[in-house]
């Protein structure tokens, strides 16, 4: 029983330590795409960035579900979820707006920032990969970060079309893709803290 004990209690210790780099990386550079977005005229960019922020507010609320009960820990999953799925909507609104009312985006800046912004991500993914198929709060962590190296090549390539043919529309296509494309990890978030829920209750 104390062997036990010990080793919960180093693992907790490294969860928390893991998180907290994550959630420092992703508070940075969540400034850091959002700015670089308004500069570049870049809904992608910007889009990113905001993601990085939800990003950095799951690991928050998994820190706290640290060694709390599992309900606790299903419902940061669902709280992650619901965040992701309000972050979802803000994007595809603000494709919309820029759609309408236009933007000049800066296909190198797109570029320059997205794989700056993709080699933290690659770096935290790596770190948390070991928590794919853990705990509903940890794996909603993991599926964060997925879905943010998925969008910073998105936006890459975006800015690369920007670049060479000067069609501001790829820059809307990304953010429009990557705002479907969070709507749908939000669910898979959600979906799974339901499904341990009933995995707890079977007898």
């Amino acid at each position: 029983m104390g062997c036990e004990c010990v080793q919960q209690s180093v693992e907790t210790a490294a969860d928390r330590k893991t998180l907290r780099i994550a959630l420092t990386l992703n508070g940075m550079m969540f400034v850091v795409g959002v700015t670089a977005g308004f500069w570049a005229e870049s809904t992608g960019l910007i889009a990113d960035g905001l993601d990085m922020l939800a990003d950095a507010s799951a690991y928050t609320l998994a820190l706290l579900a640290i060694g709390r009960a599992m309900a606790f820990k299903r419902n940061v999953a669902r709280w992650s979820g619901s965040l992701l799925l309000i972050l979802s909507f803000g994007i595809i609104i603000d494709v919309a707006r820029r759609g309408l009312w236009g933007s000049e985006p800066e296909g190198t800046l797109m570029m320059g920032f997205s794989l700056l912004s993709l080699v933290v991500n690659i770096i935290v993914l790596r770190m948390l990969s070991k928590y794919r198929n853990g705990e509903p709060h940890l794996r909603a962590s993991w599926i964060f970060t997925r879905a943010d190296v998925v969008a910073n090549m998105g936006v890459f390539v975006s800015g690369l079309v920007v670049s060479l043919t000067g069609a501001r529309y790829a820059d809307l296509v990304v953010g429009l893709a990557i705002g479907l494309y969070v709507f749908k990890e939000a669910v898979e978030i959600i979906r799974h803290a339901n499904e341990t829920r009933q995995g707890a209750s079977t007898p």
